[in-house]
């Protein structure tokens, strides 16, 4: 038997998917198939029970699954030794984060990372912040990148950076003109927001509630780009970190407006679990995101 073979049985318990698993692997879903029924040959026993919408592990299932994560921990933590005597930064580095970071923080980060470690292999996954927190303490992926993270069992938060927060505009609405945006200027105002799970949402929620001004939400959406978009063929006006409109400033159709007190800042926090073995590359690479290395462009 493979290592590969206990870690594809892993990958699909824990992401409760054939097709994720295959995905997560490279390989294709009737292979991650076959190494299930090689594995249910081996040991004459049923391991997973395949439901209409999902699947769960027999009993000698969940037996192989926690030898599995035990044996596949103990090979992390041999390679990962092996890389310290050999001084390489090698394997795969699995990270989850969600699409403003991902579109807009990480690119110069991964760029100088995989510059600098070509034999590490760094595969970005964007996801729901609520899945990232899951996927992590799930060991799914190795690394989460969220906004505002809030603290849960099993995991551990590295600071990471702080986003500006700004109002943006058409460049034909009334607020472009002002050099510096107040809470109280967008009262009543029509709104493009996050949808109300996102953390980014609550947080202007939370503030704008703080501060007493009503916001008039006439669209939600669950990414940054839709919302650029609409603000764009003026819906609306909205709050989004300053880094993520650089672009469309730059080609003047959008407007960012600073708060005058810096009134809105978006932290951002790494996720860890707890107890997990640290790869090289995943040291490595949470060491680059906490430096001053790489310089984000920022106007």
């Amino acid at each position: 038997m493979q290592i590969e073979t206990l870690k594809i049985f892993c990958d699909i318990l824990e992401t409760r998917s054939f097709s994720k698993a295959a995905s997560l692997n490279y390989i294709s879903q009737s292979a991650v198939s076959q190494q299930v029924r090689g594995l249910e040959e081996r040991y004459r026993r049923k391991l997973i029970e395949r439901g209409k919408r999902t699947l769960s592990p027999t009993q000698a299932g969940e037996v192989l699954y926690a030898g599995a994560k035990e044996i596949l921990e103990r090979f992390v933590a041999m390679e990962n030794h092996l890389q310290v005597l050999s001084n390489s930064i090698a394997g795969s580095l699995r990270v989850a984060t969600v699409y403003s970071v991902g579109l807009h923080e990480l690119p110069p980060y991964l760029k100088t990372f995989m510059k600098r470690y070509p034999a590490a292999n760094v595969r970005l996954e964007y996801s729901r912040s609520n899945r990232i927190y899951d996927d992590v303490s799930s060991g799914s992926v190795d690394l989460g990148i969220v906004a505002y993270p809030v603290r849960r069992s099993g995991l551990e938060i590295i600071k990471f950076r702080e986003d500006t927060m700004v109002v943006i505009a058409a460049p034909s609405h009334p607020l472009a003109k002002k050099k510096f945006a107040e809470l109280g200027d967008l009262a009543r105002l029509p709104f493009v927001a996050f949808e109300r799970d996102v953390p980014t949402r609550r947080n202007v929620d939370r503030i704008m509630r703080a501060a007493n001004v009503p916001l008039d939400v006439i669209m939600e959406f669950d990414n940054i780009e839709t919302i650029k978009r609409a603000v764009e063929v003026e819906v609306g006006v909205s709050i989004v970190p300053l880094i993520t409109v650089q672009s469309e400033v730059k080609a003047k159709t959008l407007v960012a407006i600073p708060f005058k007190d810096r009134t809105l800042i978006r932290n951002l926090g790494i996720l860890v679990r707890k107890g997990r073995e640290r790869t090289q590359a995943m040291t490595k690479f949470i060491d680059l995101l906490q430096s001053e290395e790489v310089e984000l462009e920022i106007t």
